[in-house]
């Protein structure tokens, strides 16, 4: 089902500098082969039988409860916005709130309009003979984008890193004013290593999206982008992408049909930037989306990459949003003038931005209600023609009693209305023993009820046994395969992360990495490290979930990967 402007994007919050950390250690995993954990096919097969057959499983009745047919409400999922830190404090009354993209209102590198912000509220800068000031929150463009648009909080004024979120917003029917194009120059483009590069090169003469989507679709290229949903470059990159097969019409039989051939092949849709930094890890990729500014503040990537730019250019426009008051508008304007002067465009420079100025987007303005219907087609055509199983594993252990089942519930209850209707879900829970509450079938009307009552019936006692229940999941989704060889399986982990009884993950990380299931983790009031652990092994997901925005987290990671 379609989202608003998603994706997952409060973990995008984690500074996107985080993939200075990641290459270190990606020539050293690029040549790897099998594990020392990875068993056969063949293998993998017998072993499942026999851990199966060692775990107690019972069946439980099937029970319906009553669904919520009315389609998502992106405002019900968010948190207060007091969740989204403030980088600045104004210093006076008469002030503004803007909403800021996060690479420019971090801490580090990423800080540079903080800086500028704090610059103008020493200025005693006046409007109408009264002294006034910013306040900035930090914030992903894509979630800034779902508050506004939703209505559930709108600020003064926007500063997203491009402008189709600005579009997104307009589009909406939210009153918006474009106040300034640019704050600070920045590009986004596909990182791709030496060896690639010239390899493609040799070939297509130079590296563009044309020539980098036809190699993904022609299997010559391992590439992976971010979730368009959420990431300003996801975004940009997937209607770039559509504009390669058809620049007249994005959505039209040629650019679907495209799109349909590029996606077939294209290993990996990250949620979230830590997710793409632990893929980024395996070497399995030999390419990925990355702004400009994050590619010259990481030196292993300047020395061992090459950055093409692509779509439009990410200069961090401004807006003034809804019926705005002619003094707040004067503020908005009075800022924009002052980040232009000479100084603080060079200090934004020395933070890695400003650089390839000469690039000109390659793509033309694309209206908002445009940009929404090509989320819809990502989010309908991205699995292409593989169809996906998915099995959810809730942990009813004693310790989840009270708070965190009770977080469970409301989250997956909330979150199940992203799962695609052309899906085959499976619902199993835990405590010392494993119950089959659902077995796996098509995500129909009647399949939801079922859903939804065997999450309704959930009931904590007793220990932990988190890798029976992952087995029986296995088990579950090979039966599947069985069937149908085409099967994308994923595993969806609902936990604490304290496992007292049963196997361990040593018993059966073979089986996960020979199976290849991509094992999600949610944690209540959990040991994340140990979550952790599970997902990293098939670039997964982890989330935690002892926040107020879990189910805003949760309906953001179904929304990308179901």
């Amino acid at each position: 089902m379609a989202r608003k402007g998603k994706t997952f994007a409060v973990l995008a919050i984690i500074a996107v500098s985080v993939f200075a950390l990641v290459y270190f250690g990606i020539t050293l995993t690029s040549n790897l082969g099998k594990s020392k954990t990875e068993i056969s096919a063949e293998d993998a097969t017998k072993r499942l039988e026999k851990l199966y057959k060692d775990i107690k499983v019972t069946t439980a009745p099937l029970v319906k409860g009553q669904i919520d047919l009315d389609p998502v409400a992106v405002g019900d999922s968010l948190p207060d916005i007091s969740k989204f830190t403030i980088s600045v404090e104004p210093t006076t009354d008469n002030f503004i709130e803007i909403f800021s993209s996060i690479e420019k209102s971090g801490t580090g590198k990423d800080g540079w309009l903080n800086g500028v912000a704090k610059d103008f509220n020493d200025s005693n800068t006046l409007v109408d003979g009264k002294p006034v000031s910013v306040k900035i929150r930090n914030i992903a463009s894509g979630t800034a984008a779902d508050y506004i648009r939703s209505g559930k909080y709108v600020p003064d004024a926007y500063t997203p890193s491009n402008e189709l979120w600005g579009e997104m917003v307009k589009a909406s029917g939210v009153q918006t004013e474009l106040v300034a194009k640019r704050l600070i120059g920045n590009v986004t483009g596909v990182v791709t290593n030496k060896k690639k590069y010239d390899e493609l090169v040799n070939k297509y003469g130079s590296l563009n999206v044309k020539t980098i989507t036809d190699a993904i679709a022609d299997n010559e290229l391992a590439m992976g982008y971010t979730d368009p949903f959420a990431s300003s470059t996801g975004l940009n990159f997937l209607v770039t992408a559509l504009s390669t097969f058809d620049s007249s019409d994005l959505l039209g039989d040629k650019a679907v049909q495209g799109f349909e051939k590029f996606q077939a092949n294209v290993p990996f849709i990250a949620s979230t930037t830590l997710q793409m930094r632990e893929a980024a890890k395996t070497g399995r990729l030999d390419a990925f989306v990355l702004e400009y500014q994050t590619y010259v503040n990481t030196p292993d990537l300047k020395s061992g990459y090459v950055f093409t730019p692509f779509g439009v250019r990410h200069d961090s426009p401004l807006y003034a949003l809804g019926n705005i008051p002619k003094e707040k508008l004067e503020i908005i304007k009075k800022f924009a003038d002052f980040v232009e002067q000479a100084k603080y465009q060079k200090s934004g420079a020395d933070n890695g931005f400003n650089g390839l100025n000469d690039y000109v987007a390659e793509l033309d303005p694309v209206d908002g209600s445009v940009l929404s219907s090509a989320q819809k087609l990502w989010k309908e055509k991205k699995d292409g023609n593989t169809p996906i199983a998915a099995v959810f594993v809730a942990d009813v252990s004693g310790s989840m009693a009270g708070e965190p089942l009770n977080r469970l519930k409301e989250s997956l209850l909330k979150g199940q209305k992203y799962l695609g209707k052309d899906n085959s879900i499976g619902f199993v829970s835990y405590s010392s023993d494993v119950t089959v509450n659902l077995p796996i079938a098509k995500y129909d009307t009647n399949q939801q009820s079922m859903f939804v009552g065997a999450i309704n019936s959930l009931q904590a006692a007793g220990g932990t046994a988190t890798f029976d229940a992952m087995v029986v999941a296995m088990k579950m989704l090979q039966d599947q395969v069985k069937v149908n060889p085409e099967i994308k399986p994923l595993i969806f982990v609902l936990s604490d992360g304290e496992t007292n009884e049963g196997h361990s993950l040593d018993d059966i990380r073979g089986l996960i990495q020979t199976y290849k299931i991509p094992i999600y983790t949610i944690g209540y009031n959990a040991n994340i490290k140990a979550l952790e652990s599970i997902s990293i092994i098939n670039e997964a997901a982890n989330i935690n979930a002892d926040t107020d925005d879990v189910v805003y987290k949760i309906g953001n990671l179904l929304n990308v990967q179901m």
